[in-house]
């Protein structure tokens, strides 16, 4: 019994975890696939063992996010935590396993810089109902120029810092060519300027989940954002049957708009950043 980290001889009994709600663990398992939990390839995974079980995950990099955790794994995954140190910039997952994991880390770990426990995870599993936007599409490589300012605006405004770029700045900016080059960035581009956008962050088995989503603050209130949005969501449904996304739930513009859609809230998510 305990946690440790887990490695490519691990894959099938971690993906049969992930495999128990692929819907909810959608971040957790597009990461596991392109890692095939080598450390090497990605971030730590650790494990959770019961009685020579695999009975939960937890994501260890610059995002910590639980996986199929009760209370017990929980709270051993946060002791493992504080002897190993803090390298993750938030703590996310499903709002029960996030407070569960803060109540023991935040003593020593606090204070957050925010604190969001109201995040509405939402799915959508046909055809949008509303008529997409014909003018978003999937943004070319030649435009990289053109979209990164955008993702820029959209990380700052939605994290509340810059993104980190590292020391060369040039961290962020591959990982949106990279969503560029693999067709999983979308946008409306008018007169060399996006006006919406959206992009693919992850791909599971039969679900991927929609980031970034954003609206050029002066075409704010056109409505753009909801056909745009069904857009996104017939392309990303040539990917997967499934599409999910997680919103603040303050953002009360933006859930109306994924509620015109045709998304319904399934789970409650809740993030800690630092």
């Amino acid at each position: 019994m305990g946690v440790r980290v887990l490695g490519p001889r691990d894959l099938s009994a971690a993906r049969a975890v992930i495999a128990r709600d692929p819907v909810v663990n959608v971040f957790v398992d597009s990461l596991v696939q392109t890692s095939g939990l080598d450390p090497r390839r990605g971030a730590e995974v650790w494990g959770y063992v019961e009685k020579g079980v695999l009975e939960a995950l937890c994501h260890a990099g610059g995002n910590m996010v639980p996986v199929g955790a009760g209370e017990a794994a929980l709270r051993a995954f946060a002791a493992y935590a504080l002897r190993r140190g803090r390298n993750c910039f938030q703590i996310l997952g499903p709002a029960r396993a996030v407070e569960v994991l803060w109540e023991a880390l935040e003593p020593h770990w606090g204070p957050a810089r925010e604190v969001r426990d109201d995040q509405p995870f939402m799915v959508i599993d046909g055809p949008p109902v509303i008529t997409p936007d014909p003018l978003v599409r999937a943004v070319e490589p030649v435009e990289l120029p053109i979209l990164y300012p955008a993702c820029v605006a959209m990380y700052t405004e939605e994290v509340g810092v810059p993104p980190q770029t590292g020391p060369d700045g040039t961290f962020y900016r591959s990982r949106v060519a990279e969503l560029i080059r693999t067709g999983r960035a979308f946008a409306r581009i008018e007169d060399g300027k996006v006006v919406f956008k959206a992009e693919i962050g992850s791909v599971g088995t039969g679900v991927c989940q929609i980031q970034g989503v954003w609206v050029d603050p002066e075409r704010r209130g056109e409505g753009l954002a909801a056909p745009g949005m069904a857009a996104v969501v017939e392309l990303a449904r040539q990917l997967t049957p499934v599409v999910t996304l997680y919103v603040n739930a303050f953002n009360t513009p933006a859930r109306a708009a994924y509620e015109r859609v045709g998304f319904r809230t399934v789970e409650t998510f809740a993030t800690i950043l630092f």
